[in-house]
């Protein structure tokens, strides 16, 4: 496995002034995926945007866990509804152009 593009929680939980317990609430709550290599915990790459975004809901706005999970379900919502808003529209202005 490439460890190369995978995040070592311990540094990260260290290098944002975070304890390792809310990285294992979030695991807990399905919000990441933690993956286990050779008996070290790694996040991928591709969810610190989202972990850091957590980080700042908790910390910053002081929201638990049953809310980030509730504002993280409804926010990609929200982008999957805008996705789908985005293609129809692409799809009116074909017809449109064909007037």
């Amino acid at each position: 496995m490439e460890t190369r593009e995978l995040i070592l929680i311990e540094h990260f939980c260290t290098n944002h002034e975070i304890e390792f317990s809310f990285i294992d609430s979030l695991h807990a709550f399905g919000l990441i995926e933690v993956i286990i290599h050779e008996d070290n915990k790694y996040l991928q790459q591709e969810q610190l945007k989202d972990v850091e975004k957590m980080m700042r809901m908790h910390y910053d706005l002081d929201i638990n866990m049953e809310g980030i999970d509730v504002i993280s379900h409804l926010l990609k919502r929200v982008n999957s509804l805008q996705d789908e808003l985005r293609i129809t529209q692409n799809k009116l202005k074909l017809y449109e152009k064909e007037d």
